[in-house]
């Protein structure tokens, strides 16, 4: 509840900013800006799981493809008395995963190749259960509703740059609106829309790995998948990831582009050595998983 309060916040926020930059143009300009967010989040519900996944070059599989991926799917979504997603594979060599869609009914769990490659079937468990959680816990469409506004916003922040440097922006005369202010909020407001983009994202990311290891009964595994992963990510660059949805992956993506513990606000993920932690502890104190077994380090058995 704490973490859906919290994202609950800081989407009131994103729309703050909106307000506050429409708002600074003109009384024409807050409309347009109130309209555009409006409709740019119905698109986000509506769509946003089939943007994402052509975005990233994912492709629908059938068992018969991959039939191990689609029985643990499978196998995890009935513990979880979850619908059965859609499964889709990226023809990506750097090992990541990534679930979208606007509800359980209507979501998509999406592999790399790479990933397939590294895991073992325990650890791809660990991080398909990982996955299922965010659709689970309907992080999914907060996640692209929170992107789509941070790219409104950042896009907006722009037009009000070049609106304030032309003279487009309120007089002196007009409640005391000046162009300095309007350039300086179009400075601010889109590292503030990234701040909180990514703020959404840390915070689900703990509350997805912990429902994870809960649905799967095994958070050593998903500890043991996500220090691969975060390896990986350090040696083999995205080839169809982008910026926008990299919130959305187990693994921020482009993570061999910054530097370790460089520029935390702006990290689209937690840091994993913490993640890897308290996955561990949960492990070591043992938990009920989802079939109402108690878990002490490993997944529960008959």
């Amino acid at each position: 509840m704490k973490n859906q309060l919290k994202t609950l916040l800081l989407l009131g926020i994103l729309t703050t900013i909106v307000v506050a930059i429409g708002g600074s143009v003109s009384q024409g300009g807050l409309m347009i800006a109130l309209g555009f967010a409006v409709l740019m989040n119905v698109g986000a519900y509506w769509f946003s799981d089939k943007i994402v996944l052509a975005m990233n070059g994912a492709k629908p599989i059938g068992p018969d493809q991959m039939p191990e991926v689609y029985e643990i799917v499978q196998e995890l979504t009935q513990r979880a008395g979850m619908p059965m997603p859609k499964v889709y594979l990226m023809e990506d060599a750097q090992p990541n995963a990534f679930a979208t869609g606007r509800s359980p009914s209507r979501a998509a769990v999406a592999v790399t190749a790479g990933i397939l490659q590294i895991l073992d079937r325990r650890e791809l468990r660990g991080v398909i259960a990982h996955e299922l959680a965010h659709v689970k816990n309907r992080d999914t469409l907060v996640s692209c509703v929170a992107a789509v506004m941070a790219g409104v916003v950042t896009a907006l922040a722009n037009m009000l740059q070049w609106a304030a440097i032309f003279g487009g922006g309120r007089s002196d005369d007009e409640d005391g609106g000046s162009p300095i202010g309007a350039i300086a909020l179009a400075i601010i407001a889109p590292i503030a829309a990234s701040m909180v983009q990514f703020g959404i994202s840390r915070s689900r990311e703990y509350l997805a790995d912990q429902t994870g290891a809960q649905i799967s009964g095994d958070p050593e595994a998903l500890a043991r998948a996500l220090e691969k992963l975060q390896r990986g990510a350090m040696r083999i660059a995205p080839e169809h990831a982008r910026p926008a949805t990299a919130s959305l992956f187990i693994i921020n993506p482009f993570a061999g582009l910054s530097g370790r513990r460089v520029m935390s606000l702006f990290s689209t993920h937690p840091d994993t050595d913490e993640r890897v932690r308290r996955l561990r502890a949960m492990a070591s104190e043992g938990f009920r998983d989802a079939g109402g077994g108690i878990v002490f380090g490993q997944a529960r058995r008959g």
